[in-house]
Order: C-alpha cells, then structure tokens, then sequence
C-alpha cells in the first residue's frame, strides 16, 4: 500500500484577513479606541502640564488684583488731572525710556499706566507700567507690563510657563503638540462613551477599572465641549498651526483691520523735535487727542497710543475684552487735533470677530470671574482624566480582566469608502496642523511595523512548533 508522504512545512499560513465590517462604525470603533488609547498615554503628560499651567493662569487675574494693590487701585478723590499732567509725573519719576502708550484711569479707584519702552533691565518685549494716581500725580509704583491684557509680573510669569515653558520659541511646541491632540483625544473619547451601552456607562454599583472607565467617560463626555473650544482656540495664535489659521483668514479676507495712523494735517510732518522727544507731547496733546476720541463715542477703557513718528498720527483704541467688547478705535492728527480715521468693531470681518472673542474666551477675560471659574473647572477635569486615564491602565496591566486590548491591525476593518475619505481628512488636517499629522503619520507606520513584527513571530513560533511535532 501506497501512502502520500507527509510534508512540512516552515512557515505557517497568514491568519486571514479580518471579516468586513457589517457597518461603517463597526469597522471604525477599534481604530478610534485604539488611536484614544495610544495618544492618551503619550500625550497625556503635554496634556497635564498644560491642564496644570492653565488652572495657575486661570487663578492669575484675581491674585494679580491682590498682589498688586497698592499699584492698581487708589482712594476715589474729587477731581481728575489732566491726562498730560499724570503723564509729567509718570515721566518725572521715570525719565527713562519713551512713552509707547497711556491708559488713563477706567475706574473712579483705579490708577492710569504709562507704559515705557527701551528702559534698562525690561525685557524688549515687555514695557515698564508706572502707576499714577489720576488725582494727585503720586507715582504708586512700576512694574514689567505684557501684551495688550496688561499681565503684570505674577500673570506674565504664570503667561510664559503655560506658554512655552519658558524655553522660548522651542518651548511653544510642548503646547502647540497638546493643543492638537486635545481636541482628537476629547472627540474620540465622545463618540466612544456614547457608542457604549448605557449599563456600562453606570458609576453606582461598579468596582475596580469598570468604575474608572465610568468616571472617566462620564466627566469626560460632560467636558469634551470644552476640550475641542480651547483645542481650537489654543491653535490660532500657535506657531505652525497658528500661521497656517492666519494664511486662511488673510486668504479669504477675514485678517483683523487696524485704523490707519497716518497723519494727513497741513502740518503733518513738521513736529519731528516732538516726535522724538520721548513724552508723548506731540503737536496738539494728549489731552485734545482724548477728547477727540471721546467725541467719536470712545469710552473708557482706552489706551493712547502716541505717534510713532513725524509722520504719524496718535492712536486711541478702547481695549475693553469683556462683554461687551469695546473694540473701536480712532486716528488723531497731532497738529490739528482732528480725526482722521475711524475703525469700529462692528464693522471686523466675521473671522476677525469671532479669532477675538474665541481667544478672549479661552483666556478668561470674556465673562471675567465666570470665565475663569470655567476654565479653573475645565483644568481639573481634564487633570482628573489623565489620572483616571493612567489608572485604567494600570488596571489592565494587571490583569483585571475587564476590556481586551484592542489588536493590531484595526485599520484594515475599516471600509474603504470610509478609509479613503479619512485618510484625505487626516492630510488635510496633516498640513494644517503639523504637530498633529506627523505624530499620526508616525503613530500609523510604528503600529503598522510592530503588527508585521508580531505576525512574523508568530508565524516563526507555529513553524517551531510543527517542526517539532
């Protein structure tokens, strides 16, 4: 009797590949999970450093008005002096450096900033705000002032480490990286939570990592809102993402618009001794040019800019970032005292707009102390994530026994009429937002590998095995 030799082989069969989905979220739910999971823990610690930084910030406007009293606030008196006059005290103080603006007092207790540019030991980026009581001309103190919120040290510094750590430009990229993540970890774990059945979305009467992941999910589900509003704030004054934000707006005509501070009076040209005089006592005066504004409708708070030369006419522009936003501004010709240009608020594209309240929003200033409590309540959330996020996984490594790890692989149950377009999507947004699309492109070939890695061990292991036998 003939029998067929038997043959082995070295290499076991490929498994198959996966079974089609038998719906388009079916076959994109172990990707989401598995893309949630992974950037969770990789740029969870981005994520908690920013959370963490942003609550101090968050907290900064309230201790700023404790910390600096004595500089911010004054006894109410019965009548103000002269714009000008508070500026001769400021100066008579501080002869150093140039006036580059004024903020007259807004409040009946509040002081009027000069702010000074090129005076010794303040970064060049900064101005040095001496305080003037408006009633008496006693100078309450100076202190290094930043951007046009007026930040005074305590905030500036708590501004930079939230910032850039205070490394700088490279340092921007720690939270240009969260911010373009934050929004894609916040989404997913959305559509995830409520993609789950609503007995494992239940808190009470659950233990162990089930009782995680239902904090989780359910604290998370309440704040993803506003997760993916201080994503997308965050990324317009950026440094990638945020030039490519304002390369579309510039393109589709929706920059924000300044008023032209050219002086256009007869004599227009002719104070250069005045222009560079450092004081702010350019033709006609501080105290006309203010009157002028408040004649167009400006009211206070309002910041005066003085001309930047022979050429140039001053600048008033309210800088009210509360609602409502006080936004218009108006040019003075510093010979004639008349104005010459008007910009108003109202009249900023929609983009333009919508930029200002959105960063005024994400920074605490729009609805000021409700604002911020947000923002203070947003932070902790998302530091609690990250903890309950962290624990979950501590959970799984040890065994528990709740929830699989999702395999490699999950991609490819995706359907192509819905792998195509995502996968233009993700370019699109790749190109946009770098810090987001070269991690994802990394993230897909690392996982694509590590899977190849895997299956070639196994199928090295099966062959050992038969061989054996």
């Amino acid at each position: 009797m003939t029998t067929a030799p038997s043959t082995t082989t070295d290499e076991a069969p490929r498994p198959p590949a996966p079974a089609p989905a038998k719906s388009a979220w079916a076959g994109l739910r172990p990707l989401v999970l598995r893309l949630h999971f992974y950037a969770g823990v990789l740029v969870a610690p981005f994520l908690l450093v920013a959370a963490v930084t942003g609550l101090l910030y968050a907290a900064s406007f309230q201790a700023e008005k404790i910390v600096y009293d004595r500089e911010l606030t004054v006894p109410v008196g019965e009548r103000e002096l002269p714009v000008s006059a508070q500026v001769a005290a400021a100066r008579k103080a501080h002869p150093e450096g140039t006036v580059a603006a004024v903020r007259p007092s807004p409040e009946p207790d509040a002081t009027t900033r000069v702010m000074l540019s090129g005076t010794p030991g303040v970064d060049p980026g900064h101005t040095l705000a001496v305080f003037v009581d408006p009633y008496t001309g006693e100078v309450r103190g100076a202190l290094e002032q930043y951007g046009s919120t007026g930040a005074l040290p305590l905030r500036t510094w708590i501004d930079e480490f939230h910032r850039d750590l205070h490394l700088g430009e490279p340092g921007r990229l720690y939270s240009e990286f969260a911010a373009s993540w934050l929004w894609v970890i916040a989404g997913g774990g959305l559509v995830l939570w409520f993609s789950r059945r609503r007995a494992l979305r239940t808190v009470r009467g659950t233990g162990g990592r089930r009782r995680t992941l239902a904090l989780h999910g359910g604290v998370g589900a309440w704040a993803a809102a506003g997760f993916i509003f201080l994503s997308a704030t965050g990324l317009t004054w950026s440094a990638h993402a945020g030039a490519s934000i304002g390369d579309l707006r510039a393109a589709l005509g929706q920059e924000t618009p300044s008023v032209s501070a050219a002086a256009t009076g007869e004599h227009a040209g002719h104070d250069s001794a005045a222009a560079t005089a450092g004081d702010a006592a350019h033709g006609v005066g501080l105290d006309k040019v203010l009157a002028a504004a408040r004649a167009e409708g400006l009211g206070d708070p309002v910041e005066i800019v003085p001309p930047a030369d022979a050429g140039s006419a001053y600048v008033v522009q309210q800088i009210q970032r509360s609602w409502p936003e006080k936004q218009d501004s108006v040019a003075v010709d510093p010979a004639t005292g008349q104005v010459t240009d008007v910009l108003r608020f109202a009249d900023y594209p929609v983009l333009a707009k919508l930029t200002r309240w959105g960063i005024d929003l994400h920074t605490g200033i729009l609805f000021g102390l409700v604002n911020q409590l947000a923002l203070m309540a947003l932070a902790l959330a998302l530091i609690l994530l990250i903890l309950w996020g962290y624990r979950m996984w501590w959970q799984r490594g040890r065994g528990s026994g709740f929830g699989k790890p999702i395999p490699r692989g999950a991609w490819q149950q995706v359907p192509p009429y819905v792998l195509v377009p995502l996968l233009a999507l993700i370019a699109v947004l790749g190109y946009f937002v770098p810090l987001l699309g070269i991690p994802l492109a990394v993230f897909l070939a690392v996982d694509i590998v590590l899977g190849e890695i895997a299956h070639r061990r196994g199928l090295r292991t099966n062959a050992s095995g038969t061989t054996a036998r």
